[in-house]
């Protein structure tokens, strides 16, 4: 391990986290330091959070595999869907006419094809829209990836078991 003033001492490695930037590393390192004014020796042992490779190098042949490691939590299809800054809510652009398939299409707010200035439902407004017949959701901005499986249910598209 590398620390300030180019001293460098042989640290363990404890554990590894992920983080939005990359990763960081739990290492420990111990030193020997004599008491001010005194004999005595404390050994104190150190732990620090540190960027690899910026202040620590591995040892060549040993493995790191079993060192335990905290992996940012994945992202659940609903965030996947419209991305990390996607403004909540849905929008419905009517369409012209009467019969099925002229009641008009819920789009993501943000979506290209939305109307602008549209006013946004509450969840329970835009659902019961969408369960009239006739009213399709967008499948270009996620609005279908988004409410779909609260319409049909969590299980529906992933097969029997």
């Amino acid at each position: 391990m590398l620390l300030p003033g180019d001293q460098e001492v042989v640290a363990r490695l404890w554990s590894r986290r992920q983080v939005p930037d990359g990763w960081r590393y739990e290492w420990a390192y111990r030193r020997t330091e004599t008491a001010p004014g005194t004999r005595w020796s404390l050994p104190s042992e150190y732990r620090v959070w540190v960027r690899t490779p910026d202040h620590v190098r591995s040892v060549d042949g040993v493995s790191y595999d079993q060192v335990p490691t905290e992996y940012l939590p994945k992202p659940s299809l609903v965030e996947q869907a419209p991305g990390p800054s996607r403004p909540l809510g849905w929008v419905m652009a009517k369409a012209g006419g009467r019969g099925p398939g002229r009641g008009g299409v819920v789009h993501a707010v943000n979506c290209d094809e939305a109307p602008a200035g549209a006013p946004v439902p509450t969840l329970e407004q835009a659902l019961d829209v969408t369960q009239q017949p006739g009213v399709p959701l967008c499948s270009l901005c996620g609005a279908a990836v988004e409410l779909d499986p609260v319409l049909k249910g969590f299980e529906h598209g992933f097969g029997e078991r």
